[in-house]
């Protein structure tokens, strides 16, 4: 029976989430706990799971399910349809790639974290070079494995943002640049200016920890199905909606950086234990796109996180945790983090320039791809680049090419879906809105559940049901575009700089 075989699929399917889990497991114990000695045996543990699951991906059964159901609908309606087309979908790519290719990926990649590590303390590119000039041969070799029309970074983007076009992202992305470029330099010249020395002041981590801490709880975070460490990197690790894990950092003195740290990744976070728990481990417990995802964390950290009415609330009790600021105003607060100006690091850059820094990166990927630039041209073209986009050169390469995880993961393609997120975010953020009037009020009490279970209820519980684009369209009604982002931008940092 039908009825039956989609019961198989998905028990095949679950078996399958539940070792990437596993990796993705070894992956977070690497990036928090892991003795520096371990990387060695650590890639050959995460080489392993990466070649079981794409065995398990690619088995006789799981592929024999597939073909029956897609001859004979399984009962279960939609839900059955989603994670029919999602499996298959991954299957086709799956294909293509042979599991030495996946093994060696996994194994270099892991090897490649750890020296991008050393090299980042060290602020030496050289030291990652070599591990980036694999990882961009590697990534060639799958974009021409799974096949593109117009360019291989297609093949990879399609990855982390199902259905995009490199080509159709840089058009969105130039319509956005002049804007940024015009609102950046209105800033410059601006009347007002923050006061940033409050920023950079001393606290005590553990009592500072507790005050991220109580923000994650008042969002929503659910620390009994989570947890939150430290890394080099923020990032979150979800295993299951009932295992999702964040990390922040501290940089000394400035008191902002675990702050909104815990609060992008609690929008991560938020999203993954908001997928139906009935369909853990399935395509319907998964997210529809990076680019939606990272509107979560974007919408959280910066929509709600750098409003007025958050700080209305929160600013007294941040001063019970952190007594350096207990003569800073509301008005100066609200300004400082607000704060715009062309800066080096992205995760630290503002709503303004962020997109910027993605840009950045977004080129230089598809030049890598491309074979149009080298990688030991990279420090140069990055710093060129940042001259040309934000006026200012690293000083190092820690705060300039190596800044950023990502490539020594082997996520190329993954860049442009951080200035997605915002475009996506600004519109979710003006249907939330429409759809609760009393939102500013409610963020002022610290009354965040209204927000929370809009989106769970019209984003978080479809999983993958919809692409990107079709859950845009069906939540704000029209189709993505750079509209919203902009006049946000505009709304919001023009009356605050007195541009207007």
């Amino acid at each position: 029976m039908t009825t039956d075989r989609y019961a198989a699929f998905v028990h095949r399917v679950r078996r399958l989430y539940a070792a990437r889990a596993v990796e993705a497991l070894l992956d977070w114990d690497q990036e928090t706990c892991m003795p520096p000695r371990g990387a060695e045996d650590r890639a050959v543990q995460v080489s392993l799971m990466a070649g079981i699951s794409h065995n398990m991906l690619l088995s006789e059964e799981l592929r024999e399910d597939l073909e029956h159901l897609e001859r004979e609908q399984p009962a279960d309606g939609v839900d059955a349809r989603t994670n029919v087309r999602e499996i298959r979908r991954q299957v086709d790519r799956a294909m293509k790639l042979p599991r030495p290719l996946v093994e060696e990926i996994a194994h270099v990649t892991t090897l490649a974290k750890d020296a991008w590590s050393r090299a980042r303390r060290a602020s030496d590119f050289d030291l990652f070079a070599p591990h980036l000039r694999r990882i961009v041969e590697l990534k060639r070799e799958v974009a021409d494995r799974v096949g593109w029309t117009a360019e291989p970074y297609d093949a990879l983007m399609d990855e982390f943002e199902p259905g995009a076009r490199a080509a159709d992202v840089a058009a969105l992305f130039e319509s956005v640049k002049p804007h940024l470029v015009r609102l950046v330099q209105g800033i410059a010249n601006a009347p007002r200016r923050p006061n940033l020395a409050m920023l950079e002041c001393p606290f005590d981590a553990g009592a500072l920890g507790e005050f991220c801490r109580q923000i994650a709880v008042a969002f929503g975070y659910d620390f009994e199905a989570g947890r939150l460490d430290v890394s080099a990197h923020p990032f979150c690790t979800g295993l299951s909606p009932r295992d999702v894990r964040i990390t922040t950092r501290y940089t000394e003195k400035l008191v902002t950086n675990p702050i909104f740290s815990v609060m992008h990744e609690v929008g991560h976070a938020l999203y993954e234990q908001g997928f139906d728990v009935r369909h853990t481990h399935t395509p319907l417990a998964a997210a529809a796109s990076l680019g939606i995802h990272e509107s979560q964390s974007r919408l959280w950290e910066n929509i709600i996180g750098r409003s007025r009415p958050f700080w209305e609330r929160y600013l007294p009790a941040l001063k019970t945790r952190v007594p350096a600021l207990s003569g800073v105003t509301l008005d100066e607060w609200h300004l400082a983090v607000n704060d715009v100006r062309p800066s080096f690091i992205r995760v630290d850059a503002d709503e303004v320039t962020y997109n910027l820094h993605v840009m950045l990166r977004f080129d230089l990927e598809r030049r890598l791809i491309r074979g149009e630039l080298a990688v030991q041209d990279v420090p140069e073209a990055w710093n060129g680049a940042m001259r040309e986009l934000l006026g200012v050169i690293p000083p190092t390469a820690a705060d300039g090419c190596l800044q950023d995880i990502h490539w020594s993961m082997g996520a190329i393609g993954y860049f442009p879906t951080y200035a997605l997120g915002n475009l996506y975010a600004a519109q979710f953020a003006g249907a939330a809105r429409a759809a609760l009037p009393r939102l500013d009020e409610d963020v002022r009490r610290g009354e965040f559940r209204p927000l929370r279970e809009w989106l769970r209820e019209n984003i978080h519980r479809h999983g993958q049901s919809y692409r990107a684009g079709e859950l845009v369209k069906r939540v704000t009604g029209r189709e993505l575009s750079p509209t919203a982002f902009i006049d946000m931008l505009r709304e919001k940092f023009e009356p605050l700089y007195g541009l207007r």
